[in-house]
């Protein structure tokens, strides 16, 4: 595993600002970190990287504990924080060359043109950091944060306040890196999860309460089964709702077709189905609608949540 997280707890005077954390992530892996603002994402963030140090619990990251081996780990890490800091006055290409002379890059200039390609900074290389917008300067931060090529590149909000251009880009490059490295990113915006995570680790007050691929973790919280149906005919919906383990069967005419919502209390598809048959109607759509990420999101980190 890249990383292996056992017990990880960090308590700030009398504030538990993450507990009992454990999990584990593994090359070629895109994972989602997600929850409330205060949650502790940041915080276990920072305890991955050796920016702070746990309270309790254990970490290692390519084989290294954070707390023996800090040096070896900060190796094996990419790291882009919320608040990105750069240095504002220096030049794109200049500021390169320094962090690649912190990490004593052996052949600097052919590294520091690969990451400008990778990250789109052809046209700003020139340009003082601080010109630049905010999409560019978080493309400065990801190219300082793989100037070592790490294993594991942990981003805090990489894409917060970009416009949809830049997030476009700025996915496609995680995309890009998830397919050789451990990626764990945190974010506030559901299509992200959806377009890029392999998997969803979700932190509500400290505490891990999901980790789950998408489609598990919609299925945890499904208290009720939606299916859609369109049938080339108006169906009859109180022969419908007689199928067993239908609750309500409800028409939908705004699209001009006979579409039916089917809420019931397990997936009923091959029933509806063989009803259809046995009712000579024609089905042109038949399928269970999805749980949004968002919503799941909500009802794992509301007040009093238990799931």
């Amino acid at each position: 595993m890249s990383v292996e997280i056992q017990n990880l707890t960090k308590i700030y005077g009398t504030q538990k600002a993450v507990n009992n954390l454990s999990f584990s992530a593994k090359k070629g892996e895109i994972i989602g970190f997600l929850g409330p603002n205060g949650a502790g994402k940041s915080t276990t963030m920072k305890m991955l990287t050796c920016y702070a140090q746990p309270t309790s619990g254990s970490a290692m990251v390519c084989g290294h504990d954070i707390l023996k081996e800090p040096k070896l780990v900060r190796k094996s890490i990419g790291y882009l924080p919320e608040h990105n800091p750069l240095y504002k006055d220096m030049y794109v290409k200049e500021f390169l060359g320094f962090v690649a002379g912190i990490h004593k890059i052996s052949k600097p200039r052919q590294r520091i043109d690969e990451l400008i390609e990778m990250t789109g900074l052809e046209l700003e290389q020139r340009k003082q950091i601080g010109a630049l917008s905010k999409g560019y300067r978080q493309r400065v931060g990801l190219a300082q944060a793989m100037m070592h090529d790490p294993e594991v590149l942990i981003l805090d909000e990489p894409t917060s306040g970009l416009d949809p251009n830049q997030l476009r880009d700025i996915r496609a490059l995680i995309e890009t890196l998830g397919k050789e490295k451990t990626v764990i990113f945190s974010t506030h915006i559901m299509q992200e999860v959806t377009a890029l995570c392999s998997r969803v680790l979700i932190i509500n007050r400290g505490n891990l309460v999901a980790d789950d691929p998408i489609h598990v973790l919609q299925d945890r919280v499904v208290s009720e089964h939606e299916i859609e149906v369109v049938f080339a005919d108006q169906a009859n919906i109180n022969q419908i709702e007689k199928i067993d383990r239908i609750n309500k069967v409800v028409l939908d005419t705004s699209a001009g077709e006979n579409r039916y919502r089917i809420f019931a209390k397990e997936d009923v598809r091959k029933q509806i189905f063989q009803w259809a048959v046995q009712n000579n109607q024609i089905i042109l759509e038949l399928s269970k609608a999805k749980v949004s990420v968002e919503n799941v999101f909500r009802q794992l980190t509301k007040e009093g949540s238990d799931v």
